[in-house]
């Protein structure tokens, strides 16, 4: 996947979903049509159960795997865990945390964020096992910036820069019963969207960008930013509470959308129609809105 354009936007790379334990996560995710890979554990507490897309986009369902190995993390100034349990204290164990992007050089992101005054952080640099379907393994190797500001103080965007990606075949992976082949847009939700727009311009490498009509328009997706009344309008579903910054819905690219319902419905998965949209709302195991669309 494309890391980024001549312009230097970002694509994005993944979404990071907190939950409260993996097997609800990955319950409610087979239920609703996708692949789940094995877990994966981050040397700094935490663990993941992936969902990998076609398109090279995927999500990350998180969980607590050693609370004392995650309290020394932060203790010692892991950003990625920091952000975690601040999300936790104020939003609980389930909800949808972080929009990822990709970099080819995360060092030059975390400049930019400080120089904006948008760091969240220090950069982080790890690696954690991998492994498929089939039981093979190998080593991915991340590098991590950090970007949010004092009125978005639990969602956050970070940039990914991919030291090693691991040699396996993840076709099994992407291969959903639901049909879902990508990420087409991601959408966050605030009651000041526009003062929130300086900090997803920059994050997304873009800091002339103004997000015409709420959006700004990565190389592979686009991330959306609407006040609570216009994504409650768009989607049928209450925003809720008045918000900084929160990261709300997903909509995902599928093939047959009678095939998706049919799906759900199976799975006893309750779901509305938006236009053109099959739009599941959010349940443990399942941090945010999940919208369904079908692009031929």
């Amino acid at each position: 996947m494309t890391r980024s354009t001549a312009a230097g936007i970002h694509p994005l790379d993944h979404l990071v979903l907190p939950t409260q334990t993996l097997d609800v996560a990955r319950a409610r995710l087979i239920a609703l049509g996708f692949v789940v890979a094995p877990t994966g554990s981050h040397p700094f507490g935490t663990e993941n159960c992936c969902v990998f897309l076609a398109d090279g986009t995927y999500l990350e369902p998180l969980a607590i795997g050693s609370e004392q190995i995650a309290f020394d993390a932060a203790a010692e100034g892991n950003a990625f865990v920091i952000r975690d349990r601040i999300y936790r204290g104020s939003r609980g164990d389930e909800g949808f945390s972080a929009v990822v992007l990709g970099t080819d050089n995360a060092d030059a992101d975390h400049a930019r964020y400080v120089e904006a005054g948008l760091s969240a952080g220090d950069t982080l640099s790890f690696s954690r096992a991998f492994t498929d379907t089939t039981g093979k393994s190998d080593t991915a190797s991340f590098k991590l910036a950090f970007a949010s500001n004092s009125r978005a103080t639990d969602a956050f965007l970070f940039a990914c820069q991919r030291i090693n990606t691991p040699k396996v075949d993840r076709a099994a992976l992407q291969a959903h019963p639901n049909g879902a082949t990508g990420i087409v847009e991601v959408v966050a939700v605030s009651d000041r969207p526009d003062e929130q727009r300086r900090l997803i311009s920059v994050a997304v490498g873009d800091p002339a960008a103004i997000g015409q009509g709420g959006a700004f328009r990565l190389p592979n997706a686009v991330l959306s930013i609407l006040d609570p009344a216009s994504f409650a309008a768009r989607f049928g579903i209450p925003a809720g509470l008045p918000t900084e910054l929160r990261f709300a819905a997903v909509v995902f690219a599928v093939r047959d959308a009678d095939a998706v319902s049919r799906l759900l419905a199976a799975n006893a998965i309750p779901h509305d129609i938006a236009g053109n949209d099959i739009v599941v709302q959010p349940a443990s195991g399942q941090g945010a809105a999940f919208i369904f669309r079908e692009i031929p």
